[in-house]
């Protein structure tokens, strides 16, 4: 079955917005982890607008059996209390990294890797990741030739950027969206890489994109999940979820 990992960094936006400490974080990977999820992700940016590095290692005692996914960009330099993400993973030792090219003045991920330019610069930092014994995911474009690049880098997975695919099937035609996915699903596969997914992910587009990619290994879902829950509760809203990949 898909793995569901549940971004939790809405949790954190919500308690910053405030100050103190609620809503917290490791009560809601508590609950996330309770009704079934088999991971919890968060990313950490350096100007701290959600999850912190303290929030990290808060988690850490919760997670027996449950995998930490930690994203991050990894030429973002430390700042105030955020270490930088190889300092952060050499620290916490999660079960992986995903590395995503984003900075300070995106409101949120919204491109993947363009290897080309970056590749070469990737690959001591994916090795050292792998040092701290992570498996490495990197984002990646829905349509993105540099796919078959990721596994000459070293790492073993990929994570489709969906933000693409989410907004064309709310606007009703996702067959070219979804098309994309498929085939960099394949051409990753062909690669001998492990196949991620994530971005804007809902329970009304979940369905389709993993009926077209049976063999996807795992999914990243915050934005929704979190907003869902706001509704129906956490515990439901993840087991509604795993409902969805179940079947």
């Amino acid at each position: 079955m898909t793995s569901l990992s549940v971004n939790i960094n809405k949790i954190a936006v919500l308690r910053n917005s405030r100050g103190g400490n609620e809503p917290d974080v490791a009560t809601a990977a508590r609950a996330c982890i309770a009704a079934g999820c088999a991971g919890i992700t968060v990313h950490p940016r350096p100007d701290q607008r959600h999850i912190r590095a303290e929030d990290v290692f808060a988690l850490l005692p919760l997670l027996a059996g449950t995998e930490l996914n930690i994203e991050g960009n990894p030429f973002a330099p430390a700042q105030g209390t955020y270490p930088g993400l190889l300092a952060l993973v050499r620290a916490t030792r999660p079960t992986q990294c995903t590395l995503v090219p984003d900075g300070d003045a995106q409101l949120t991920s919204d491109h993947g890797f363009d290897l080309r330019r970056d590749g070469e610069r990737l690959r001591p930092l994916i090795a050292e990741l792998q040092s701290y014994g992570c498996r490495v995911s990197l984002f990646m474009d829905a349509g993105s030739p540099d796919i078959a690049r990721v596994a000459d880098l070293g790492a073993e997975r990929i994570e489709i950027y969906t933000g693409p695919y989410a907004q064309a099937f709310a606007l009703g035609d996702h067959a070219a969206a979804l098309a994309a996915c498929v085939v960099t699903a394949n051409d990753a596969h062909d690669a001998g890489l492990g196949i991620n997914a994530g971005h804007d992910l809902n329970q009304n587009n979940l369905l389709t994109l993993k009926q077209a990619i049976p063999f996807l290994d795992e999914v990243s879902i915050g934005h929704a999940l979190i907003g869902e829950a706001l509704y129906a509760g956490l515990a439901a809203t993840v087991q509604a979820y795993l409902q969805i990949l179940r079947d």
